[in-house]
């Protein structure tokens, strides 16, 4: 009976250890999935931010421009930011855009500034670092080609159009 007893608890032993190697495969397993699944998201939250600096860098390029194309007598660009918000060179108070807005990667409301030749602000761009996922189809106002290695390369400016002179 004695002898019985042990081969019993024997077996149990064998079974419990058993038990647990299966139980580490399931929790590596898992831990993989876990570690593909979070790369994934990243990506998407990523290329997400992206989409969202695209719309955002095209109202401050939208705004630039029709603060340029407006100006009362000699075109310009607003020498800061805060301009395209109130624009009070006209009788009639005018707002280019509701709001400032953040940066959608670096989560700050300061911005690269292009500057224009004859003064001013003819654009902004991301201070982030890193290599964007998007690297074509760009708007074409943009005038980018692709490839552009890094963010502070998306540069959203307004360039006048060169007009030919009339006869």
């Amino acid at each position: 009976m004695a002898k019985m007893a042990r081969l019993t608890a024997v077996g149990d032993a064998s079974q419990r250890g058993v038990a647990f190697i299966a139980l580490l495969i399931v929790i590596a397993a898992m831990g993989a999935v876990l570690a593909a699944t979070s790369t994934i998201w990243h990506q998407v939250q990523q290329r997400s931010k992206e989409s969202e600096l695209l719309f955002v860098g095209m109202q401050y390029r939208r705004a630039i421009e029709q603060y340029y194309e407006r100006s009362p007598g000699i075109k310009a660009y607003p020498m800061t930011l805060e301009a395209l918000l109130r624009d009070e060179r006209l009788p009639n108070t005018r707002r280019y855009l509701r709001r400032p807005y953040r940066d959608p990667l670096t989560n700050s409301y300061q911005w690269g500034l292009v500057p224009a030749l004859g003064g001013g602000i003819m654009g902004v761009y991301s201070l982030a670092e890193g290599r964007p996922f998007k690297r074509a189809n760009f708007p074409a106002e943009l005038g980018w080609s692709g490839g552009t290695p890094s963010y502070a390369d998306w540069k959203f400016a307004y360039v006048p159009p060169v007009r030919a002179a009339g006869p």
